[in-house]
């Protein structure tokens, strides 16, 4: 069964720092393009970053958390991680990591990602 499952949410102050893990049970993370999403309140699920199963290189989509964010890859763990930095009000959401069991160098549209995991809640907040 093909499964992903995010963990690493909490409540953290503004400037603080969190790692979501995003792993994965059914494949390889390093065989396909995995992306983590975000989903605030009242908005719109937006894209924030994927990692290339090519090269491992990363894209971040989100201007915003250009420089903040950072994405990972642990083979042997068959986990990808969220480092996120200098966390702001506005990074409050729940992530999401997902895939589309393609391999590739670039972010495919939301509208092709097939696997999802549950969510975890990030609330940055003092």
């Amino acid at each position: 069964q093909v499964q992903l499952v995010e963990s690493g949410g909490d409540l953290v102050q503004p400037g603080g720092s969190l790692r979501l893990s995003c792993t994965a049970s059914g494949f390889r993370v390093d065989y396909y393009v995995i992306g983590w999403f975000r989903k605030a309140p009242g908005k719109e699920r937006e894209g924030v970053s994927c990692i290339s199963s090519v090269d491992s290189s990363s894209t971040y989509v989100v201007d915003s958390v250009k420089g903040r964010f950072t994405v990972s890859t642990d083979k042997s763990k068959n986990t990808v991680f969220l480092q996120m930095r200098n966390l702001k009000p506005e990074d409050t959401a729940v992530y999401y990591c997902a895939t589309d069991l393609v391999p590739g160098s670039t972010c495919p549209p939301l509208r092709e990602y097939n696997v999802w995991g549950q969510g975890t809640q990030v609330t940055v907040s003092s």
